[in-house]
C-alpha cells in the first residue's frame, strides 16, 4: 500500500509516516500544496492524507483538482477544527473520508485500510489464495495456518500479488505501489524482495515468473 501524506507541520508528517511505515506502507511525504498536488498527479497511490490548511495551495482546491484529473486515489482529509460545515465541503469536493486533529493513530490507520480496501478494484478485507492468508485491515499474513514473519516489503509484495487474482504484476508497478519515491528505478529491490518471499513461503512455490510480464501466484 503507498500512501502520500500533504502536511505542512514537518513534525507531524514525519510522525504520521513512520506510524505508516511501521504498520508496513510506502509513505511519501510533501510539506506543501504545490508539491502535493505534483506529486499525486505523477505517482499512483492508494491512498492520500491530505491535510486541509496548506501554504501555496488550499486542500480543498487540491482535492477539487485531483478529482476533476479522474485521480483514482482515495482521499482522507485533515482539518485541525472539525465543523459539520467543513466535513460537509470536504466530502462534497470528493474526499473519501474526514478526520479532525488531533487524531488517535490507530483510527488514522483504520481509516486509511478501510479506504484502500475500497479501490477499484474493491479489495477484500482478507486475501486468500491457496493456503495463503493475508489480513489487509491487520497486517498479517499466514500459510496453512502459520503466521509469516514478513518485512513491509515482503508483506506489500504479497498483498498486491493476491490483490491481482492469478494476473501477473509487473516488477514496475510492485516498485510504484509498494517502494517510496526515494527508490532508485533501476534498483533489483523487486526481484530480491521476491526471492526473500519465496523462502518464506516455503514449499511448495507458488510465487511464478511470467517472462515479460512480472510475478503471479
Amino acid at each position: 500500500m503507498r500512501i502520500l501524506v500533504i502536511e505542512d507541520d514537518d513534525v507531524l508528517a514525519d510522525t504520521i509516516a513512520v506510524g505508516l511505515r511501521q504498520a508496513q506502507m510506502a509513505v511519501d511525504i510533501a510539506l506543501d500544496g504545490p508539491t502535493g498536488l505534483d506529486r499525486a498527479l505523477l505517482n499512483d497511490y492508494d491512498v492520500i492524507v491530505l491535510d486541509r490548511d496548506l501554504p501555496g495551495l488550499h486542500g480543498d482546491e487540491i482535492c477539487a483538482k485531483l478529482i476533476a484529473a479522474g485521480c483514482r486515489s482515495r482521499i482522507l482529509m485533515l482539518t485541525a477544527a472539525a465543523s459539520m460545515d467543513e466535513l460537509v465541503d470536504g466530502l462534497g469536493l470528493g474526499a473519501d473520508d474526514y478526520l479532525p486533529k488531533p487524531f488517535d493513530f490507530p483510527v488514522l490507520i483504520a481509516r486509511i485500510g478501510a479506504l484502500f480496501r475500497r479501490a477499484q478494484p474493491a479489495i477484500p478485507p482478507v486475501l486468500r489464495r491457496h493456503d495463503v492468508t493475508v489480513d489487509t485491515a491487520q497486517r498479517r499474513a499466514w500459510r496453512s495456518g502459520q503466521r509469516l514473519d514478513l518485512t513491509p516489503k515482503e508483506f506489500g509484495v504479497l498483498e498486491l500479488l493476491l490483490a491481482a487474482q492469478g494476473r501477473a504484476v509487473s516488477a514496475e508497478e510492485l516498485l510504484e505501489r509498494v517502494w517510496d519515491e526515494a527508490t532508485d528505478p533501476f534498483t533489483k529491490a523487486v526481484k530480491i524482495t521476491v526471492s526473500r518471499l519465496r523462502a518464506k513461503l516455503g514449499a511448495p512455490p507458488i510465487i511464478q515468473t511470467v517472462a515479460k510480464s512480472g510475478y503471479r501466484i
